[in-house]
C-alpha cells in the first residue's frame, strides 16, 4: 500500500523486517517446542534463542540464487549460529513457518483494528447522545418524508457499527491460526505437540485440522468481514457528502483555516474526507473477491493464493486502519446547523404532516381509502401552487367535519415524531 495510506503502527505490522521476525519467532518456538521433546538439546535452543538473526538485505541476496524465500531465510538465519544451526526449520515445511506467522501479524493487525472500531464506537455513542433531540428531515429516495433527528441517524451508525464488531470478533478469531503439521497435514515429520506448543507461545489457535496450508476460508471470512467495515464506513461517507451539499448543508466536515477548497474556486468546501474513504472502501470491496479466489486451492495445496494474498492482506488491514480513523475524525469534529436542519424541515410547506392527517381522519371512522382520496389533491395543490398544506387543511369543509383546530394543530406538531427516540436509545444501551 502507499504511504499516503499507511498509518505508522500498521505499516510496522507489514514490513519486511516485521515479516521476518515472526518467522524467526516461529522457529526457535519449534524448536523449544522439539527440546520439550528431548529432541534437541536445550542448550542448542539456549544458543538459537541468544544467536539468531537474520539481515534483510542478506535474505534477498540469497534469493536472488534460490528463489524461495524461506530457504533464504533459514540459510541466513544458520549463517548466524554454530554447530546448533541443524535444528533451524528441523521438521518444518515452509508454509509451517509462512501461515503460522502470517497468522500471528494478523493478531497484530487485528489488535489496531479493534482499537479502531472501539474508538469510532465511542464517538458514535457521544454524537448520537448530543444530537439525540436535533430534529430533521427524513428523507426516503431523497425526497421528505417524515421528522427524524440527527441523533437518531448517528444512533443507527452506532447500531451498525457494532454489528461490525460482532462479525470482525468472529472473523479475527479465525485468522489468529497457526498450522505446523508437515506437507501435506499428517504431521508425519512433526508431532502435534510442537504446533501446539508454538501457537500457544505465539497467542494462537492451532487450527484443527489442514493441508499444507490452512483453509483460505478463514481468510475470506475475514476479508469480508472488514470489506463489510469499510462499508459502514461509507454508508456514514455517503450520508455526510450528501446533508453536506450546498442546497442541504445541514452538516460540514469541519474546515481547518488556511484548508483550500479548490485551485480555481475558492468558495469551495467540499467534503474531501468522506469522498476519500468511499474510495477506499471500493478498493477494499474489490479484495473480498480475490480473497474469495483464493479459497479452492489444488489438493492438498497450491501458491496460487500467495502472491494475491501478499497484496491484499496488507492492503486491506492498512485501509480499514486508515478509513475507521479518519471517519472517526471526520464524525467527531462534524459542523451541525441544527437551523437549518428546521429550515429544510419547513421547506416542503408541511407537506411532511400529510400521514398524520390521515390517520386522524381515520381515527374519526372515516375508511382508509376516503381519507387518502381526500388528501392527496390538497398534497398535489399545496406542491404544484407553492402552498402552505396547513392552511388548505384548514380551509377544506369536509376535513372540518371530522377534525377540530386542536387535532389539525396536534397533527403539525413535530415533537409528535419524537416520542419515541428516548426508547429507541434505551434499546441500544444510549440511555445512561
Amino acid at each position: 500500500m502507499i504511504d499516503r495510506y499507511t498509518r505508522p503502527e500498521m505499516g510496522k505490522v507489514w514490513s519486511l523486517e516485521n515479516q521476518y521476525q515472526a518467522w524467526l519467532e516461529v522457529e526457535i518456538a519449534a524448536d523449544e517446542a522439539w527440546a520439550e521433546l528431548g529432541k534437541i538439546p536445550a542448550s542448542d535452543v539456549a544458543k538459537i534463542r541468544e544467536n539468531a538473526k537474520f539481515d534483510v538485505d542478506r535474505i534477498a541476496e540469497i534469493e536472488a540464487v534460490t528463489h524461495h524465500d524461506v530457504v533464504a531465510f533459514t540459510r541466513d538465519v544458520s549463517e548466524s549460529l554454530g554447530a546448533e544451526r541443524k535444528w533451524v526449520h528441523y521438521g518444518l515445511t515452509s508454509t509451517d513457518v509462512v501461515d503460522t506467522a502470517q497468522g500471528y501479524r494478523l493478531k497484530q493487525a487485528n489488535a489496531i483494528i479493534r482499537q479502531d472500531l472501539q474508538d469510532l464506537r465511542a464517538t458514535l455513542a457521544q454524537q448520537a447522545k448530543k444530537y439525540k433531540y436535533t430534529v430533521e428531515m427524513g428523507r426516503t429516495h431523497g425526497v421528505h418524508a417524515e421528522p427524524t433527528t440527527f441523533g437518531l441517524k448517528i444512533a443507527r451508525w452506532y447500531s451498525e457499527i457494532n454489528r461490525d464488531i460482532e462479525r470482525f470478533e468472529h472473523a479475527a478469531a479465525g485468522v489468529e491460526a497457526g498450522k505446523i503439521s508437515g506437507a501435506v497435514g499428517t504431521f508425519a515429520n512433526i508431532p502435534p505437540f510442537v504446533e501446539e506448543f508454538v501457537c500457544k507461545r505465539l497467542g494462537l489457535r492451532a487450527q484443527e485440522i489442514s493441508t499444507q496450508v490452512l483453509p483460505r476460508d478463514l481468510h475470506a471470512e475475514y476479508i469480508a468481514s472488514l470489506a463489510l467495515i469499510a462499508t459502514s464506513v461509507e454508508v456514514f461517507a455517503t450520508e455526510i457528502r450528501g446533508l453536506q451539499k450546498s442546497e442541504t448543508h445541514e452538516v460540514e466536515e469541519f474546515f481547518n483555516k488556511g484548508q483550500k477548497g479548490s485551485s480555481a474556486m475558492p468558495h469551495k468546501r467540499n467534503p474531501i474526507g468522506s469522498e476519500n474513504v468511499t474510495g477506499l472502501a471500493r478498493v477494499i470491496r474489490g479484495h473480498m473477491m480475490t480473497a474469495y479466489e483464493d479459497v479452492p486451492l489444488w489438493h492438498e495445496r497450491d501458491i496460487s493464493h500467495s502472491s494475491a494474498e501478499r497484496i491484499i492482506l496488507p492492503d486491506t488491514t492498512i485501509l480499514v486502519d486508515y478509513i475507521l480513523t479518519r471517519i472517526n475524525k471526520i464524525i467527531k469534529t462534524l459542523t451541525v446547523f441544527p437551523e437549518r436542519m428546521k429550515q429544510n424541515m419547513d421547506a416542503t410547506y408541511g407537506l411532511i404532516y400529510s400521514q398524520r392527517v390521515l390517520l386522524k381522519l381515520i381515527d374519526t371512522g372515516m375508511s382508509r381509502e376516503s381519507a387518502y382520496d381526500l388528501v392527496q389533491p390538497l398534497t398535489a395543490k399545496s406542491w404544484d401552487e407553492q402552498l402552505q398544506f396547513k392552511p388548505l387543511v384548514e380551509g377544506n369543509a369536509e376535513i372540518r367535519e371530522h377534525l377540530d383546530q386542536a387535532a389539525i394543530d396536534d397533527a403539525f406538531d413535530y415533537h409528535y415524531h419524537l416520542r419515541h427516540v428516548d426508547e429507541i436509545f434505551e434499546r441500544l444501551g444510549l440511555d445512561d
